[in-house]
């Protein structure tokens, strides 16, 4: 059974908030709203994490989606290994960065086989949001890929943390 299969265990002294409607929409609005992601995954026959940048957009129920090359080690990694988070949310020009809310998303890889009805769909949309992709989007070695979002951790700021099940940030 895969890690995402299970809901988090949370521990007797969590300090999390419960989910509540504002955080719901900075979750959404964050997701809505990013241009690119951290994406942690495991290195490929090791247990050590790897972090890269991706560009993000969201199909048409609002769910992370990429456009990712077979050239780049996430995503060797992301074909051994499914399981990955992605962290969204960048810091504004002033203040302190820790101030500005992220969003870290638990999630499975799924890439998506060129010859699918979901892949034409998904290329037409993630244009729609990244029009300067066109340029690469055909290359033989790029893949669209979709992230199934488990559950996430909102962090809106200095005493605003809060767990978040797939559904609250549902679209």
């Amino acid at each position: 059974m895969s890690p995402l299969e299970k809901a988090p265990a949370m521990p007797e002294n969590d300090l999390f908030q419960p989910a509540d409607d504002t955080a719901r929409r900075i979750a959404r609005d964050l997701i809505d709203t990013a241009a690119y992601a951290a994406l942690a995954v495991v290195r490929p026959g090791t247990a050590l994490p790897s972090v890269s940048r991706i560009a993000l957009a969201t199909d048409d129920a609002g769910g992370p989606v990429s456009l990712i090359s077979g050239l780049a080690p996430h995503t060797q990694a992301l074909e051994t290994t499914p399981d990955c988070a992605l962290l969204i949310g960048e810091p504004g020009n002033r203040g302190d960065p820790l101030t500005h809310p992220r969003l870290t998303l638990h999630a499975r890889a799924a890439l998506v086989p060129r010859d699918s009805t979901d892949h034409a769909t998904l290329r037409a949309r993630y244009l729609d949001q990244r029009p300067k992709s066109k340029l690469y989007i055909d290359f033989p070695d790029f893949r669209l890929v979709r992230f199934t979002v488990s559950d996430a951790l909102l962090n809106g700021g200095f005493g605003k943390a809060y767990r978040l099940s797939a559904r609250d940030i549902a679209r």
